[in-house]
């Protein structure tokens, strides 16, 4: 078992390497979809994604219990590939149930910390490979808004406990991967 974390900013090209590490692969590839329709530009950027991955790779989209779909699609002789974490924790963390104040310091929902928990977990004990895409956010100025910074905050602390599981991180900047682990 191999679990790969792929991090880089918007438009870095982490999906598309993601992509070409699981194509690589030679296995059938189980693509696990975070991302929800809100907006019709969501929607755009759903159908690209779909539209760029091979007809016969299967799609489960899940943008809560990620966790339960990689057990689930787990096994010795696929790719599970997660695209990506950032659009899942913004599901989880924000959840409807969890109101996130405009001031002070929010505390995440209890939905994400239990997920969070759970993927870390059957990350930890996956069977076959599994490859994480991610948005790395913490590179820039600090956000306004005790909702935004608790969203950066809890990136950077899901990509560090993410990759102290993984046996492989790459960081991917202009399309560009560069080792960090493994």
């Amino acid at each position: 078992m191999t679990t790969t974390l792929i991090l880089g900013g918007a438009r870095s090209g982490k999906s598309a390497y993601a992509e070409k590490l699981a194509a690589g692969s030679g296995k059938p590839v189980v693509v696990i979809a975070t991302a929800t329709v809100g907006d019709a530009e969501m929607a755009a950027r759903i159908a690209r994604h779909r539209q760029d991955r091979p007809a016969h790779w299967q799609t489960v989209e899940e943008p809560i219990a990620v966790a339960a779909a990689i057990r689930d699609a787990a096994a010795a002789d696929c790719v599970v590939l997660v695209d990506c974490l950032t659009l899942w924790l913004a599901n989880t963390l924000f959840s409807t149930a969890h109101d996130v104040p405009d001031e002070g310091v929010p505390a995440p929902s209890a939905l994400f910390v239990h997920e969070r928990a759970a993927l870390l977990d059957v990350l930890a004990h996956a069977a076959g490979d599994v490859i994480l895409v991610s948005n790395e956010v913490g590179l820039g100025v600090i956000p306004m808004g005790a909702g935004t910074r608790l969203f950066v905050d809890e990136a950077g602390r899901l990509n560090q406990a993410v990759a102290a599981v993984c046996g492989q991180v790459r960081f991917v900047a202009a399309g560009l991967p560069l080792v960090l682990k493994g």
